[in-house]
């Protein structure tokens, strides 16, 4: 088995960066074997056509998903909400639409931050209000086939 194959084996794995002296614990193998595994391994990446990359991160090797490949990653992958979020975005779905100022009222201020994150993951949108400083806030179709709820009037009907 090729050095470079194992060690690309290595870091997908164990899914973090990994220094050197780690790879070549776990390789089985000395550091400056390691070095010139990880050269050729690097150097194979960069010239295929691939999803995935081999990076030097501050903390060692990675072996990741592309930047250009990030917004798919957003989409199939199930966003990480802490409780706080959820009972917000829970709050926006039950009164969408919803005044931002309301919502701040119902939940407190840490809902700002929860607001923004929310419209960063795509469950919400925010739009300014026409008469009025604040914004409405609603929920999205991502949000409708994320929780697969067709709509929640049926769900407190």
């Amino acid at each position: 088995m090729r050095l470079a194959t194992k060690i690309e084996a290595i870091l997908y794995l164990k899914g973090q960066p990994l220094s050197l002296g780690e790879l070549a614990e776990c390789a089985g193998c000395d550091r400056s074997e390691v070095e010139d595994a990880m050269i050729e391994l690097m150097s194979d990446y960069a010239h295929r056509d691939s999803a995935l990359e081999v990076i030097e991160t501050p903390t060692g090797y990675s072996l990741q998903l592309r930047s250009l490949y990030q917004n798919l990653m957003q989409d199939l992958i199930p966003a990480e909400l802490g409780t706080g979020c959820l009972r917000t975005l829970a709050a926006i779905a039950l009164k969408s639409p919803i005044l931002q100022t309301d919502l701040i009222m119902l939940r407190g201020s840490t809902a700002y931050q929860q607001v923004q994150e929310l419209v960063e993951l795509g469950f919400i949108r925010k739009r300014r209000q026409i008469d009025g400083r604040s914004y409405w806030l609603e929920v999205t179709d991502k949000f409708h086939q994320y929780f697969e709820i067709d709509q929640i009037s049926q769900l407190l009907g």
